[in-house]
């Protein structure tokens, strides 16, 4: 059971319809950058749940503005999509109703799913699903921001532990060079377990939601590739980040042709997690995992870049 601040629930029973009030609050686990609520809803049509996204971490809260305001937008793009996003309801941006920056969209179906228990087969949706949104056509006029990297070689932290700094310098020089030329596409940015949601048993699991599409950009397919692919290696090994490359371009993707290149994309978003991923561990732990322990993801993570320098350096 959860409650919320006045301001934000004056705010969410203006946007509903007459008679529609809000009867149950209940926060959903695992979000990091959000305090994020399913809304029990009880009015003359019957019972129905809507999803409000709030920012109350300074950092967030200083940016809102630009990132829920594209989640806003770009969640009204999707609507004419088969892409499985919510619905949006409302968007107060600036907080100039509520009591932080907040965002009231549709409950999509399905749950977060991290266990090991069916992943090769979840990581084949996975692929599937992104080759989707990168093919969506997109009106230059609607064309989100050209990404931003989330990493440069001058943050790149190495474990305090590791044993193979050589190894870091190493990939932290990969990515030091200028970007390699792309072809733009649509791109979730932040695609990976944690933001899609699964319905079905394990033999029939479909994806029935994608989610948190703050992030979106436009830049090389590469790169949110790369960023599924290092949360994979992360949650079930480093083989299966190493093979999601892979199960993209045989569901009909297109990555770099070049090694370099593709290399390079790879790196830059791997390192980002640099020195030990505890950032994400957070709410996968939050969501049953707890296995994955910061030496268990330092670990995953440094054998990843080696996987990656062996593979296409």
């Amino acid at each position: 059971m959860n409650t919320l601040p006045g301001a934000t629930r004056s705010w969410v029973e203006k946007e509903l319809p007459d008679g529609e009030r809000i009867e149950e609050v209940v926060r959903l686990r695992g979000g990091w950058t959000s305090d994020m609520r399913r809304l029990e809803l009880g009015g003359p049509a019957g019972r129905r749940s809507l999803v409000l996204r709030s920012f109350t971490k300074p950092f967030y809260v200083r940016h809102a503005e630009g990132l829920m305001t594209r989640e806003a937008d770009i969640l009204r793009l999707l609507g004419d999509t088969d892409v499985p996003a919510a619905a949006l309801v409302a968007v107060d941006a600036t907080a100039r109703h509520c009591d932080h920056p907040s965002l009231l969209m549709s409950l999509l179906p399905g749950t977060v799913r991290l266990e090991d228990r069916g992943a090769d087969d979840r990581a084949e949706l996975l692929a599937r699903q992104l080759v989707r949104i990168h093919r969506l056509p997109v009106a230059g006029r609607q064309r989100p921001r050209t990404y931003q990297a989330w990493t440069s070689p001058e943050r790149v932290t190495p474990p305090a532990d590791t044993r193979r700094p050589g190894l870091w310098e190493r990939a932290v020089d990969v990515i030091r060079r200028e970007p390699p030329a792309y072809e733009g596409r649509f791109l979730h940015r932040d695609f990976h377990p944690g933001n899609v949601l699964f319905a079905g048993a394990d033999g029939d699991c479909r994806i029935s939601g994608v989610v948190d599409w703050v992030e979106t950009s436009w830049g090389p397919a590469d790169l949110d590739v790369a960023h599924c692919a290092t949360a994979l290696a992360l949650l079930h090994g480093v083989p299966a980040g190493l093979r999601f490359a892979e199960r993209y371009v045989a569901a009909g993707g297109v990555l770099a042709a070049d090694d370099d290149a593709h290399l390079y994309w790879r790196l830059l978003d791997a390192l980002g997690f640099a020195p030990d991923a505890e950032k994400v561990a957070v709410p996968w732990r939050e969501l049953g995992r707890d296995d994955l322990t910061a030496g268990v993801l330092t670990e995953r993570l440094e054998g990843y870049v080696e996987a990656l320098l062996g593979r296409y350096a």
